[in-house]
């Protein structure tokens, strides 16, 4: 169930999904575009979806990705302009429900909760942009190497004792980590060589969560 819904009565909530449209998405389709008007807040239903930005001289970064329970346009449709702040890619074939901006208003307009709901992640994105700037300034590559993959894994729904295959490729895994491919890429070989990852075509398989999760302390 998504967080931004949890102020809603069974009713409510049942009444607000029934004004979305499924969408679906094959891997690689683009849902938005950065600077697109914003008409509609997608709740992710299933897949994952991967939030990117650009700079001026065309360098991309990837913020954050994306699985079921997460939603993605709200930011835009609280903007004066309503245009989209980022570009939003589906990683793989992926599901979501459209809820028009209207819709989100009203909903936004009837229940206080829902407004303090959206406050409150709005805070903790900004808080998770925060430590990323400051992961990228003081701490070394592999330990963000190795968070962004434990994150990734726990997207993907892994544990300590399985395999879990991550469909991202490193160049992909190098703009969530802000860093360019080569560098990563070594980081990665030292993973394989000691058996916690294996690399594949467009995929990273996590072989040893539990070491990750070793290399990388909270």
């Amino acid at each position: 169930m998504w967080r931004l819904l949890e102020p809603l009565r069974a009713e409510e909530r049942e009444a607000f999904l029934a004004l979305a449209h499924r969408r679906t998405f094959t891997r690689n389709e683009v849902l938005c575009h950065e600077g697109d008007p914003a008409d509609s807040l997608h709740l992710v239903e299933d897949g994952h979806l991967s939030v990117r930005g650009t700079l001026a001289s065309g360098a991309t970064a990837t913020f954050s990705v994306l699985s079921a329970s997460d939603y993605v346009g709200e930011l835009a449709l609280l903007r004066a302009d309503r245009r989209r702040t980022a570009t939003v890619v589906a990683l793989e074939p992926s599901r979501t429900l459209a809820v028009a901006a209207a819709a989100f208003d009203g909903l936004r307009s009837r229940n206080p909760g829902v407004e303090r709901i959206v406050s409150t992640l709005l805070a903790d994105r900004i808080d998770d942009l925060s430590r990323r700037l400051l992961e990228t300034m003081y701490e070394s590559l592999d330990r963000r190497v190795y968070r962004r993959l434990v994150e990734l894994a726990l997207a993907y729904g892994g544990a300590d004792d399985t395999v879990t295959v991550v469909p991202l490729s490193q160049g992909q895994l190098a703009d969530l980590v802000g860093a360019t491919r080569p560098p990563v890429n070594q980081v990665l070989k030292r993973l394989a060589d000691r058996r916690v990852l294996r690399l594949g075509r467009a995929r990273i398989e996590i072989l040893d969560l539990a070491e990750l999760r070793r290399r990388c302390p909270a």
